[in-house]
């Protein structure tokens, strides 16, 4: 079996992607998601969030849910509005957003590199959110949210795929973000066997979001491979769908925290206890962090510039990340929030809504103070994976997100 390998995808029909094209289906809650189809019948939110075409009471794990998504994908194939490619192909796939661009391959990638660790993980998976997408998968009989994959940088890949953009796009389309969304098709079989060989051998790939995702693929085809007495490895179940990214042109922001309370500490005794790990520097403006080890700290209308003591950062791949460093040396010992996942004092906001929003959430009363950290870069990402190590939680956030609905994955 290849690392990846070309499939006939599931995707618009021409002229179709502006209507069809969703965001990623936990990047919104119900309600949101039952605002932004509204008017929009060919919204792919109606296949991924389901439940927006069903009583506001029902639960979203419900059985009826995941039939609807089944009756909702048959009527946007039965309509021509999704329609599968004839043959197999591998697709190029843009994203731009402001200035920043991102060039990738869409691909169906082995679940079989997946179960052996060459695709690469570095987050924890819940067992309730493998379950919601065992379900989605099994009821559509197709994996139509991708896994966001990087690949460690290759040359003659990167200038495939800008060869292949100077031809006009097979589908494109403007998000309600505002982010492009283009896709071309790659059906040259010398092109496409040349992908496949060049990804065979890379090394390992790296999941950047969508552990539930793969992780359910794989469970699917443990399933479905025990079930099939004539299984063979060429079946569609055992590859998952997945749009691989170079690790350089991936961006990903940081991921601030926010903080209900001083853990019973006064301000004073507070900035005591900080100051005995952390250099600090009052600012005159908000913190953005401009390196590892830098944090911003804002509490009773105030910036300040935390810097971590040098002799206090370990070498590890985990416990050198800023997300460990702030926990370890602030968030734990001084604020007594072991446990950031379960901890209801704490709260995450992605970079992408700005400092402003940390201001907001703590000149409101809502929190007492906010963290703001420098991102973790690609590299890092890819040392804990490497290292079979896992990332705290709330680590990264990718911009842009991908979109649901522009190529889908059958699996008969």
């Amino acid at each position: 079996m290849s690392l990846i390998r070309p499939f006939p995808a599931l995707r618009p029909a021409p002229g179709r992607a502006p209507e069809v094209i969703a965001p990623p289906y936990d990047v919104l809650n119900t309600a949101e998601a039952r605002i932004l189809a509204e008017g929009r019948p060919w919204s792919f939110l109606h296949i991924s969030k389901p439940e927006i075409d069903l009583p506001t009471d029902t639960d979203p794990y419900a059985p009826e849910v995941y039939a609807k998504a089944a009756e909702n994908l048959r009527a946007m194939i039965e309509a021509g509005v999704l329609v599968q490619d004839a043959l197999a192909g591998y697709y190029v796939y843009r994203l731009i957003m402001g200035e920043h661009v991102q060039l990738g391959l869409v691909a169906a990638a082995s679940v079989a590199d997946y179960d052996t660790n060459r695709i690469r993980k570095h987050e924890f998976t819940r067992p309730d959110k493998e379950d919601d997408r065992v379900r989605q998968i099994e009821a559509l009989n197709a994996q139509t949210g991708p896994v966001l994959l990087a690949y460690p940088s290759q040359p003659e890949v990167d200038a495939i795929l800008a060869a292949a953009t100077q031809s006009e796009p097979d589908a494109d389309g403007v998000a309600e973000s505002g982010v492009r969304h283009t896709l071309w098709t790659i059906r040259d079989a010398v092109t496409l066997a040349r992908l496949t060989e060049l990804f065979d051998a890379m090394p390992a790939l790296y999941i950047a979001d969508g552990h539930h995702r793969s992780a359910s693929a794989s469970r699917i085809r443990a399933a479905r491979r025990a079930a099939n007495a004539n299984h063979s490895g060429d079946e569609a179940y055992n590859y998952f769908l997945s749009v691989i990214f170079p690790h350089h042109q991936m961006r990903i922001f940081d991921y601030n925290r926010v903080i209900k309370d001083l853990n019973g500490l006064s301000e004073a005794e507070f900035m005591a206890r900080v100051a005995d790990g952390f250099m600090i520097e009052m600012a005159e403006q908000a913190v953005k962090p401009q390196r590892p080890g830098e944090f911003g700290l804002y509490l009773n209308g105030r910036w300040s510039k935390l810097t971590l003591r040098a002799d206090l950062i370990p070498r590890d791949p985990v416990g050198r990340l800023d997300v460990s460093l702030l926990q370890n040396n602030l968030i734990a010992p001084i604020l007594g929030i072991a446990d950031p996942r379960r901890d209801k004092r704490i709260d995450f906001v992605g970079g992408i809504r700005g400092l402003g929003e940390l201001e907001k959430r703590v000149d409101s009363g809502e929190m007492a103070l906010a963290l703001a950290l420098h991102p973790t870069s690609m590299d890092d990402l890819m040392a804990v994976a490497d290292a079979n190590e896992v990332m705290p939680p709330k680590s990264t956030w990718f911009e842009p997100k991908l979109a649901d609905g522009l190529a889908s994955h059958l699996l008969d």
